[in-house]
């Protein structure tokens, strides 16, 4: 039996894939951390794993890509490459794997394609297989990254992504692993993408079969999940139909929306006769012993609803976002409309925009435009991403256009004139890569290395809080999850004694606090009995500022005096005037974020620009101010 390397070249992989006298298992821990716990699995926990993994004798190990880049930043406070450095220092053998979105990469909607090519060579340093998809399986999103890939020499790894439908036929997705091997040549492996855990174990054989039929020599991976408790049995059916790679991860941490466990799959397939190449199952099961009681301090990212899900072949909601959507349903006080929206409203969605894949940046776009349409009626407040959808901004429709009753609904009276002036994928133009570094120069105070180049171009506003935070607080990675998750903060002198993932034993004494003439407050903390102290400032005090919140029906009158005003809580993603520009009528002036969609903020009046009340990032609330248009006087 062959273990396959890291160091292999990417022939040498391939044959021994195609000669393999059994399967080969992919564990997927990042998706995993993204489907069960909103990706908030730490570097430390990973890291206390690694040598149990390494000695598994895996594929490979997701550990990088998908929304972990944005989240590693955002909520963790570790640096995506420097996660990747630290791994491959414990793990020098196992293949490391990616998930990334096509051209929008590791973000939510598309980048130039310098910015692509920039990004994906300085990823391949530490990726060696590259499981590259896009939502409405549009083959030229894909390309730039398969380019690059083969230049690193590294492990292309194309999807075609998976849904049910009549649409959806063996003989459609075999087209489309021609029109794969049209661009890419046979030398990759191809992922059957089945990010909802979708079909039957029966038609998921049936299509392994179908494209083995058609391509013998093709290398197919298995990519499920278990939402509906079914994966492993869609597993052992690709699996006895001639694929060679399957997903799983480690039992001890696995949940309802993610993989299912390593362990099931082995002996479930063992029974047929079916051999996991060049798996140590003690050391799976060492993986899961070592990190079993750390899962207790992730709880809280759990999803807030508990159980399988079969009705997922209903709503088609990938894993990737199901806890996410839980949580924005728990903030935004409609969870319990989530049985109306997911069973009722989300498949009528699916079937009048096309029966596309619900998964990035796809699977947002139904997701919010259901909740918009209980919340706020039937594409009554469609979003910037809807909008682009129709357009046909992210490709061609795969199987039929939405009915006109929808753009109508969209885009009014004259959606058919907009549809034509602007209709189409947007020809991006190349981003001035070097301006760009001369702006994070800036913003930083220091030049930065190429990789927080790469980091910022995908998340600006992001990175350049997250840069700063770990030069100031240094790097916390080292941190395990019992402290950096704590819940309730810490007592002052409080004394806590923790091991970090290489077993070196650290103390943080907490305290004491002492307040200024100023009202700033110092906090004093020992770190391995060196002494720290942070100012923070005075707290406002209660009850000295009102803040009004404006209802829709007013925010829509300051708008038509030209008060605009945040029609929703989200940030600023881009502003498209100046102070003192002569703007018209309907003009884009802001561009809003909530959810991972993008709504476009248009002036309902014609005048010049007076005030600009935020800046790109700023985080607001429902009637915050955004900017002030001084009315033409006719």
């Amino acid at each position: 039996m062959t273990r396959i390397t890291q160091d292999m070249e990417t022939a040498a992989v391939l044959k021994a894939l195609r000669e393999a006298d059994g399967y080969y298992i992919t564990n997927t821990a990042r998706d995993m951390s993204q489907s069960d716990y909103k990706n908030r699995i730490l570097l430390h926990t990973d890291l206390m794993a690694a040598k149990a993994r390494e000695a598994a004798g895996y594929f490979s190990l997701e550990i990088t890509g998908g929304a972990s880049v944005h989240v590693d930043i955002l909520r963790k406070q570790v640096d995506p490459f420097l996660k990747l450095e630290l791994l491959r220092e414990a793990m020098p053998d196992t293949m490391f794997q990616t998930l990334c979105r096509g051209v929008n990469l590791f973000g939510y909607r598309p980048y130039p394609q310098n910015v692509i090519r920039f990004t994906v060579r300085e990823f391949a340093k530490y990726v060696d297989v590259w499981r590259t998809f896009d939502f409405m399986n549009h083959i030229p999103n894909m390309q730039a990254v398969f380019e690059e890939v083969a230049k690193a020499g590294k492990i292309n790894e194309p999807c075609i992504c998976f849904s049910t439908g009549p649409e959806h036929t063996n003989e459609y997705y075999v087209n489309k692993v021609q029109d794969i091997l049209d661009v890419t040549g046979e030398e990759i492996t191809l992922c059957i993408k089945n990010h909802g855990g979708l079909g039957t174990p029966r038609r998921i054989g049936e299509l392994v079969d179908a494209i083995k039929q058609a391509y013998p020599d093709i290398i197919i991976h298995y990519h499920g999940h278990n939402t509906d408790g079914n994966d492993v049995g869609r597993i052992v059916e690709a699996v006895m139909n001639g694929a060679k790679i399957v997903d799983a991860s480690d039992h001890a941490f696995t949940g309802f929306y993610g993989p299912p466990p390593i362990l099931t799959v082995i002996q479930t397939l063992k029974d047929l006769g079916k051999t996991a190449v060049g798996i140590d199952e003690e050391a799976v099961i060492e993986s899961s012993d070592i990190i079993r009681d750390e899962r207790q301090h992730y709880a809280q990212f759990e999803s807030q609803i508990k159980g399988f899900q079969p009705t997922v072949q209903i709503h088609k909601l990938p894993g990737g976002a199901m806890g996410s959507s839980l949580e924005q349903a728990v903030k935004g006080g409609f969870l319990d409309k989530m049985p109306d929206i997911l069973h009722k409203e989300l498949p009528k969605v699916q079937k009048e925009l096309g029966n596309y894949w619900s998964v990035t940046p796809g699977s947002q776009i139904l997701w919010t435009t259901a909740v918009s349409n209980v919340e706020n009626g039937r594409y009554e407040s469609p979003s910037g991403d809807l909008k682009n959808l129709l357009l046909g901004k992210y490709g061609p429709f795969p199987f039929y256009q939405p009915d006109e009753w929808i753009f109508e609904k969209v885009f009014g009276p004259d959606w058919k004139t907009i549809l034509e002036k602007e209709g189409g994928i947007d020809d991006i133009e190349d981003m001035d890569i070097e301006q760009e570094r001369e702006t994070l120069t800036e913003r930083l105070g220091c030049e930065p290395t190429e990789q927080q180049l790469v980091t910022y171009l995908q998340h600006p506003n992001d990175a350049v809080n997250f840069f700063k935070f770990e030069e100031e607080f240094g790097k916390s990675y080292v941190l395990p999850p019992s402290i950096f998750l704590r819940q309730g903060g810490f007592d002052l002198g409080e004394s806590i004694t923790f091991k970090d993932h290489s077993g070196k034993e650290h103390m943080l004494e907490v305290g004491p606090v002492q307040k200024n003439d100023d009202g700033e407050t110092n906090v004093y903390m020992n770190v391995d009995h060196h002494e720290r102290v942070y100012v923070f400032e005075p707290e406002a005090v209660a009850g000295t500022q009102v803040v009004a919140t404006l209802s829709k029906e007013e925010i829509v009158e300051l708008a038509g005096v030209g008060d605009i005003r945040a029609p929703f809580a989200g940030n600023v993603s881009a502003i498209n005037v100046k102070e003192g520009q002569e703007i018209a009528k309907g003009e884009q002036v802001m561009v809003l974020e909530a959810m991972k969609m993008q709504t476009p903020v248009v002036s309902e009046v014609a005048g010049t620009v007076k005030t600009i009340s935020v800046k790109v990032g700023a985080a607001l609330k429902v009637g915050d101010k955004l900017l002030k248009v001084e009315v033409n006087q006719e």
